[in-house]
């Protein structure tokens, strides 16, 4: 999980000057439909291993039969890797025609110029009645839509239920974050200090963020402001402390040890509040002897608040420097609206955005499980923040790395503040 991060962290501060330079190039305004007797040849590349690779090509295979007039040739590289490529191709303004594309970079890409406006195409080429509003909404940016999400997930809590029944203690029945870290000290105690009741939450910018949204905040503002100041960092972090000093969580040396499993997929811990779609990952690593996961909503800061909300697992952009931006639209539309893309994909790139493909998926029980919670987090679901500001990953790995320096106590809470709001202004000068 974490070396997804450092990635970002390291790309997003390289590129920033070559894609600007790039940016120059624009965008065009497409316009028309497909011409079926004109021969195209699209390029696609997404990220991922040869499980998805034989996925892509199975799809690829099924849209040139239904568009014969359209080949498209596909690339895929690891998620680092992938983006070091883009970085050069934006340099030379000749990006792929078609991109799997992340949240964390389409602020940047499409600033920049470097990606097509997508709105010209929505309700003819590219369905969107299959597609809620609100997920169609994650991929604008300043009003203009860039790229359409291929699945989602949203921010919950996984817990393990054959650990709580070796220590007797009951599923998290929700509450506030008093009440979780309270259930979380009862887990730990009961199993006499083998098990903990979680880790550090105070950890983790998304466990900040819902609670700013609950108040009615957001980690940045739609002009890219911080939304929240020293004092409020310094109260979350400040009870993050308290939790850590009660016992209750797992410490961050005994995390240290067993990296890079977490303290969740070491069935050390029988709680994680993370992504929903991490589930997977945490049954591998949990192996046979752990056969289900529970998935709850995490600890409510307002009641009635409309905190959570759903995150692109992934999304589809096209190129703004396209020679063919209907057929790229048209492949878009395919790889995520087309009965054959649920039937193919199932949940490999998340649970299918789009109605049409998300009742062609043979859903496994966990897929299930997650389709069914995101059901029942419905109240709680609000509009999605703004895209993420340019260098939003360097800040939340920061976040991460200083959860980890207070969880050693090698830093105190004042100057872990300090020290993430003066990498906050780099990244915001850099911005500006």
């Amino acid at each position: 999980m974490f070396s997804k991060k450092r990635a970002i962290t390291g790309i997003a501060v390289a590129t920033g000057a070559a894609l600007a330079l790039a940016g120059c190039a624009g965008g065009s305004e497409p316009a028309g439909t497909l011409d079926p007797d004109e021969e195209v040849t699209l390029d696609l590349a997404f990220w991922g291993n040869d499980v998805r690779a034989e996925m892509y090509n199975e799809a690829i295979a099924a849209f040139e039969e239904e568009y014969p007039n359209i080949t498209v040739n596909s690339s895929f590289l690891d998620f680092p890797a992938f983006w070091e490529r883009r970085q050069t191709e934006a340099a030379g303004g000749n990006l792929p025609d078609v991109m799997q594309f992340d949240y964390s970079y389409l602020r940047q890409y499409s600033e920049n110029g470097l990606l097509l406006d997508l709105d010209p195409f929505l309700g003819n080429v590219i369905q969107t009645d299959p597609i809620p509003q609100n997920i169609l909404d994650i991929g604008v940016v300043g009003g203009t839509t860039y790229g359409i999400a291929t699945s989602t997930n949203a921010w919950g809590m996984y817990t393990n239920p054959t650990l709580l029944a070796e220590v007797g203690v009951d599923e998290f029945a929700g509450g506030t974050w008093d009440d979780y870290a309270a259930w979380m000290g009862e887990v730990t105690e009961a199993s006499g200090g083998e098990v903990w009741g979680g880790s550090d939450y105070a950890g983790r910018i998304q466990n900040f963020e819902i609670q700013l949204r609950a108040e009615g905040g957001a980690l940045f503002t739609e002009d890219g402001e911080p939304g929240f100041d020293e004092a409020r960092l310094a109260e979350f972090w400040e009870d993050g402390q308290e939790v850590i000093a009660s016992g209750a969580v797992i410490s961050a040396q005994r995390l240290e040890e067993i990296f890079p499993t977490s303290g969740f997929g070491a069935a050390l811990t029988a709680s994680e509040l993370t992504w929903d779609n991490f589930g997977a990952g945490y049954l591998g690593e949990l192996g046979e002897g752990y056969p289900e996961l529970g998935l709850v909503a995490p600890p409510i800061t307002v009641e009635g608040a409309q905190d959570l909300y759903l995150k692109p697992s992934m999304l589809h952009s096209i190129a703004a420097n396209t020679d063919h931006p209907e057929a790229a639209a048209t492949l878009v539309d395919f790889l995520v609206n087309s009965p054959q893309s649920g039937e193919i994909f199932g949940t490999n790139r998340g649970l299918p955005a789009s109605e049409t493909a998300l009742e062609a998926a043979d859903l496994d029980p966990l897929s299930e499980q997650i389709r069914d919670y995101e059901a029942s987090i419905q109240d709680r679901l609000g509009d999605a923040p703004p895209v993420p500001i340019v260098g939003y990953g360097t800040l939340e790995e920061e976040f991460r790395v200083l959860g980890q320096e207070l969880g050693f106590g090698t830093i105190s809470v004042e100057d872990a503040v300090d020290r993430f709001f003066t990498e906050m202004d780099v990244v915001l000068s850099n911005n500006s």
